[in-house]
């Protein structure tokens, strides 16, 4: 009976092939290097992202100490329950999308798959809580700048304090609106079966920038609605 013995250039693609899977790019020698630069870019670009929301941390903390006591009435004007749901809210969804990761290490996608749309579903509600937050402010006429026509609060400055308010607060839902998408599609390829025990860096870098969204109205929260 006649055998037939593979070639070499037939042995040395197979291992090749072996040796590279296909999320493996074409630049990196091994999967370790790519999953650590990665794992590094991700990391310099939360820390861009500290940089962005420290900035206005700062501007707020000076124009707290120039209108302390406008900033300290018209934070009585914010909403403590709207504010203390969301923040129970994106705390919840910091939980599962870990959740998520440590099950598509597992394998589990389905259940990581699970965990995704419920984190979705968090953001979505801290979404609509911050619409009808926005609607008030523009009834009352609480507004940023020369748009500002509130006659509730009579000290200078009041105007600055929801400029600051705005500005914070809108561009961390911007970020939520884009962490969310974000989760979405690795949703959609953990279910396609494109993650999974070796290969989940694209979600652990996700769940990375979610938690970087909780983190930031973590500060949010008591500079604006406690202090």
């Amino acid at each position: 009976m006649k055998t037939t013995t593979p070639t070499p250039s037939a042995e040395h693609h197979g291992a090749a092939a072996h040796a590279h899977p296909w999320y493996l790019a074409h630049h990196f020698d091994d999967i370790e290097t790519q999953n650590h630069a990665a794992r590094l870019g991700m990391w310099l670009f939360l820390g861009t992202e500290v940089l962005l929301f420290a900035g206005l941390f700062l501007g707020y903390t000076v124009y707290r100490w120039l209108y302390h006591p406008t900033f300290r009435e018209a934070s009585h004007h914010l909403s403590l329950a709207l504010g203390g749901i969301n923040t129970v809210v994106l705390i919840s969804s910091s939980f599962t999308v870990a959740l998520g990761y440590h099950a598509i290490k597992e394998g589990k996608a389905r259940k990581c798959a699970g965990y995704m749309l419920f984190t979705m579903l968090c953001a979505a509600i801290f979404l609509v809580i911050k619409y009808f937050e926005y609607a008030h402010k523009f009834h009352e006429g609480q507004l940023p700048g020369r748009y500002y026509t509130y006659e509730g609060l009579h000290h200078p400055g009041g105007n600055i304090f929801f400029s600051v308010y705005f500005l914070a607060t809108g561009l961390h839902a911007l970020h939520v609106i884009i962490g969310a998408s974000i989760l979405a599609w690795l949703t959609r390829r953990v279910l396609k079966g494109k993650y999974g025990p070796h290969h989940y860096v694209p979600v652990e870098l996700g769940a990375l920038y979610w938690h970087l969204v909780d983190l930031v109205w973590i500060f949010l929260f008591p500079l604006l609605y406690l202090i």
